[in-house]
């Protein structure tokens, strides 16, 4: 099994400024990509930032410029710091990572994982 687990969420003012990680574990034999995505209550889940195992980096024009999304391959992690935040960034973010996975002899190609969500409140 693959696990992705979310920290650095939080309450923060807007203006503010939080750094979110995401650590990939399991049987992983093969990264692609990971990504943060979020969702609020009256939206449906949107994606923030992705960086592929290249380096390769995308951000969503609402973020742009704000957020900043950075990678260790060999650690499994993913980062977003998130700096002068608004109170419409408030949303449970969700760490996203597409995996090769090897469990025994059972080899699986572009797995897409979740993790759990992390909290952050924006408050203006």
């Amino acid at each position: 099994q693959v696990q992705l687990v979310e920290s650095g969420g939080g309450l923060v003012q807007a203006g503010g400024s939080l750094r979110l990680s995401c650590a990939a574990s399991g049987s992983i034999v093969g990264l692609y990509s990971m990504s943060w995505h979020r969702q609020s209550p009256d939206k449906q889940r949107e994606l923030v930032a992705s960086v592929t195992n290249t380096g390769d980096t995308h951000y969503s024009d609402y973020v742009q410029g704000r957020f900043t999304i950075s990678s260790d391959n060999a650690q499994r992690t993913v980062y977003l710091q998130m700096n002068d935040l608004k109170p419409d960034d408030t949303a449970v973010y969700y760490c996203n990572a597409e995996v090769d996975t090897l469990e025994g002899s059972l080899f699986s190609r572009n797995v897409e994982v979740w993790g759990q969500g992390t909290l952050v409140t924006v408050s203006s």
